[in-house]
């Protein structure tokens, strides 16, 4: 992956912890508003900083916000079509509402991000989220293909993910989640679908979406570029608006699904890990025996807290070069 590093320019949305306020039992903190983040962008074209090839945006502070990371996504892509380089902007639009059923943003942000979502290249919904977008209920394995169909079809988005998918499925036990996956055939707009299958870790962690994006960020990008390189069409891949694979290639062998395979390997074994460092914390601080006192009890709760951030850097080798296990399959 070291190969796969370019200069990142991360612009911040909020200020306070990624976790929810009941993790912590306390929330700190400013959101950055829209007009903050227009004058920002704004600096950087001044400063010529705006040469970007990708972009990733997730949680974003209200309705508003949402809009003006759009309107500079659909500006980057303006420019790149002027330039005669449709393939020189990929946006990676991660559109975090909320999850379980319920949402942890304002109302107002659903039709904002309904508004912007045709204009992104990639999106990571988790399957409460593909719901809102699509308007499709997910109850089983058919509705959830129809929401994707429905999102290729309804806004035009090239390539789709849902993350965290919690279904009933003859192929997996119940204690299995599963990422389903597609990029639509650019002649028809038909889906081309994979999913990937990964036993769930009884834990809660922090970071997990953010991770997910990020990777697949970069494992797109790695997964095109090679696709690329394997080519002999004399138009790339890299260089296609959206990098959309032509109908003859495969789901499985869709730079989408190899890069999902990726992705999956580096969670699976960083979360391992961290569930692990989180069992041993709570075990030395006192284990159960914690739980008798209310004082004990929320040590315990802030220990599980404190050790649910996910141990990145003591685990690059994970990132770098993970063991692909969970590998894609057709749905």
């Amino acid at each position: 992956m070291a190969s796969s590093f370019h200069s990142l320019l991360p612009l911040s949305m909020t200020d306070f912890p990624s976790l929810p306020p009941h993790y912590h039992r306390q929330w700190k903190g400013t959101r950055v508003s829209a007009q903050e983040i227009r004058d920002l962008f704004e600096g950087l074209k001044q400063s010529y900083l705006d040469d970007f090839d990708m972009m990733l945006s997730g949680y974003i502070p209200g309705a508003e916000a949402v809009v003006a990371v759009g309107d500079i996504a659909k500006e980057l892509k303006r420019k790149q079509a002027a330039a005669g380089t449709p393939g020189g902007f990929f946006w990676v639009l991660d559109p975090v509402m909320g999850d379980n059923g319920k949402l942890y943003v304002a109302e107002e942000v659903v039709p904002a991000y309904q508004s912007l979502v045709e204009h992104a290249d990639l999106i990571l919904p988790n399957q409460f989220e593909a719901e809102l977008l699509s308007g499709v209920k997910i109850t089983d394995m058919q509705t959830l293909q129809t929401a994707i169909r429905a999102l290729h079809t309804k806004y035009r988005i090239p390539h789709v993910v849902i993350t965290s998918v919690s279904l009933a499925s003859p192929d997996h036990p119940p204690s299995h989640l599963s990422v389903v996956g597609s990029s639509m055939s650019p002649s028809t707009g038909e889906p081309r679908l994979f999913k990937i299958v990964f036993p769930a870790i009884d834990a809660y962690f922090s970071g997990t979406g953010d991770m997910f994006a990020a990777l697949m960020t970069v494992r797109m990008r790695e997964a095109v570029i090679a696709a690329s390189a394997n080519s002999e069409e004399q138009q790339q891949l890299k260089d296609r608006e959206s990098w959309l694979s032509g109908d003859e290639v495969d789901a499985l062998d869709l730079p989408l699904a190899k890069a999902a395979e990726m992705v999956l390997a580096s969670m699976h074994e960083v979360l391992t890990q961290t569930a692990r460092g989180m069992q041993e914390v709570v075990a030395a601080a006192g284990g159960d025996a914690l739980a008798e006192t209310e004082e004990g009890r929320t040590k315990l709760h802030l220990l599980k807290s404190k050790s649910a951030e996910l141990k990145l850097v003591r685990n690059l080798a994970s990132l770098r070069e993970p063991t692909v296990e969970l590998r894609a399959r057709r749905l």
